[in-house]
C-alpha cells in the first residue's frame, strides 16, 4: 500500500491565517495528502500562511530545508507568498498535476569569528551589522582581502537578490532580480564629511567574492549582527565573513513573471 504523500502546514497566529489553514487542511486531506502541523521531514511540500515575514521565518524554521515551499498570502502584498486564499483549489490542482515551476532562491552565509569562537550564520534575507544603543559605528570592508573603505555610520547590510526588495530597498538599494547569482553591500546612513568618507551607495558583487567586516575595537563589545530580523550579539567580536551560500531553498511558482507584478503594486 502506498503511503500518503505528508505536507507541512506552517501558518502565523492570527485569525485570517488560522482560518485558510483550516480551509487548506480539509481540501488537502479530500486529495488523500496527509496534512502535518509539526515539521516533518518525510514532507513532500511545506506550505507557508502568512506573510513574507512568516515565509523569512518559516524557512529559519525548517533550517532551510530541501522540501519545496510555497506562501499563501494572508498578510501584506508579499514577493514571497505568491498564492491568495482564493486560489488555493487553483493552486492545489496545478500542484497535483505538475504544472508549476520551483524557483532556486540563494541563502547567505555568515561566519562570525570572536576571540575564542566562532560561528555559522544563515539567512534569507540579509545579514545587518550595526552598533547597539544607536550610536555611529566605525567598520572596515575587505573584498576577498583587499580594502575597501572604512566605514562610519549607522551599520553595514549585505542582501540576497530576493532579499533586495525588503530592508535593503529602504535604506536606499537597488532591487535584484531574484534568481541573480550576486549579493549587495548596502550602507546605512553612512556619513560623509571632511572627517568621515564613506561610499554612499550599495556595491553588487558575484555571490562568491567573500565579504569581510571587520569593527573597530572599541565597537568589539557593542557590535549587534541583525539576521533576518533575528538580533545576535557577541562579545570581543573580531571579524565576519560573507558570501552567497552553496545551498538554496526550492520555491514553488506558477508564474516567474509574478515578479514585475508585485514590484509595480508594491512600489509604484
Amino acid at each position: 500500500m502506498t503511503e500518503k504523500p505528508i505536507v507541512n502546514i506552517i501558518s502565523n497566529s492570527n485569525y485570517e491565517s488560522r482560518r485558510v489553514s483550516k480551509r487548506l487542511m480539509d481540501k488537502l486531506l479530500a486529495l488523500n495528502f496527509v496534512p502535518s502541523l509539526d515539521l516533518n521531514q518525510d514532507a513532500v511540500l511545506t506550505i507557508v500562511v502568512g506573510g513574507d515575514g512568516a515565509f523569512i521565518k518559516a524557512v529559519n524554521k525548517t533550517a532551510f530545508s530541501s522540501i519545496p515551499v510555497v506562501g499563501i498570502n494572508t498578510g501584506h502584498l508579499g514577493f514571497y507568498q505568491e498564492i491568495i486564499p482564493d486560489q488555493l483549489d487553483d493552486f492545489l490542482k496545478a500542484y497535483v498535476e505538475g504544472n508549476y515551476m520551483i524557483e532556486e532562491l540563494s541563502l547567505i552565509g555568515a561566519e562570525v569569528f570572536t576571540k575564542n569562537r566562532s560561528f555559522y550564520l544563515t539567512a534569507l534575507n540579509e545579514i545587518v551589522i550595526k552598533a547597539q544603543h544607536s550610536k555611529v559605528i566605525h567598520l572596515n570592508l575587505f573584498l576577498n582581502r583587499n580594502h575597501v573603505e572604512k566605514f562610519s555610520g549607522d551599520g553595514m547590510l549585505v542582501a540576497t537578490p530576493s532579499g533586495s526588495t525588503g530592508y535593503n530597498f529602504s535604506a536606499g538599494g537597488s532591487l535584484i532580480y531574484p534568481t541573480m547569482e550576486v549579493l549587495e553591500i548596502t550602507p546605512l546612513n553612512p556619513l560623509t564629511s571632511s572627517a568621515y568618507r564613506s561610499l554612499p551607495n550599495s556595491i553588487v558583487i558575484p555571490g562568491d567574492i567573500i565579504t569581510t567586516i571587520v569593527p573597530e575595537r572599541r565597537y568589539t563589545n557593542s557590535s549587534l549582527l541583525v539576521v533576518d530580523g533575528v538580533e545576535y550579539t557577541y562579545r570581543q567580536l573580531r571579524k565576519i565573513n560573507i558570501r552567497m551560500s552553496k545551498r538554496k531553498i526550492q520555491r514553488i511558482t506558477l508564474n516567474k513573471d509574478n515578479y514585475w507584478t508585485n514590484l509595480k503594486s508594491k512600489f509604484l
